[in-house]
């Protein structure tokens, strides 16, 4: 009986968009993976970069500025993760005084009129959305920090002349911390694209159909057919 009323909640229309909406989304990640490793992606790329700078490290004698740069990467998903956390923040104040945010979303012009509960429903996707953003902007920061680990624990230059060492399989390996790290800031970033279609949810479940296959194609556009991509590819 529950799980109906839960049903009644919504329309035929907004549920439809919302399973749309993870369905895009969760789709869109399967198929970026899957497709980066026939065709190549933005970060397929830019990881095989990351795995040409740890194997350039392993040849220098002082790798103070390799670490500089780890530590400049890692400042982008803390910035965020910053940024995620006021959000989050100012998302709760709102649905503990939903009554006003409801009379905020009737003022806005094409917004369709709802009931306070689907109000609240809206605003916790919203919350959950930066939520999962929240854990994957901290994880890249650890996994920055993993990488600068692994640069610091680097053996010397000379170990690696001697063969003492080996050179690629150390650079594979941090190359590969590091480009999880990129990995995962990505989904960070790809949360927050889908929280501007989840916003249209307050419009219509029309605008935010629309807006969800709009943040698709944009982050397809931009992961596999962007200019900076044909770039690095030459």
């Amino acid at each position: 009986m529950k799980v109906l009323e839960l049903l009644r909640l919504l329309p035929l229309a907004d549920w439809m968009a919302l399973g749309g909406f993870f369905a895009a989304w969760i789709g869109y990640a399967w198929f970026a993976k899957r497709r980066a490793e026939t065709a190549g992606s933005l970060l397929a790329t830019t990881n095989r970069y990351r795995r040409l700078w740890m194997l350039q490290t392993t040849h220098r004698e002082n790798r103070v500025v390799d670490g500089v740069v780890v530590q400049n990467l890692s400042t982008s998903p803390s910035f965020f993760a910053s940024t995620t956390i006021l959000i989050i923040g100012g998302l709760l104040a709102v649905i503990g005084t939903s009554e006003r945010a409801t009379e905020l979303v009737r003022e806005i012009p094409f917004a369709a009129r709802t009931p306070l509960v689907v109000i609240e429903l809206k605003l916790l996707l919203l919350t959950g959305i930066f939520v999962y953003a929240f854990f994957r902007f901290t994880w890249s920061m650890r996994q920055y920090t993993f990488g600068a680990l692994l640069i610091a624990s680097m053996p010397d230059h000379a170990a690696f002349a001697r063969g003492d060492a080996k050179r690629e399989e150390f650079a594979e390996r941090a190359g590969r911390v590091v480009g999880l790290a990129a990995e995962t800031f990505n989904d960070g970033l790809r949360a927050y694209y889908m929280a501007f279609a989840a916003l249209l949810w307050f419009v219509s479940p029309l605008a935010f159909a629309l807006g969800t296959a709009g943040i698709v194609f944009v982050l397809y556009r931009r992961e596999f057919h962007s200019d900076v991509l044909a770039v690095l590819r030459h």
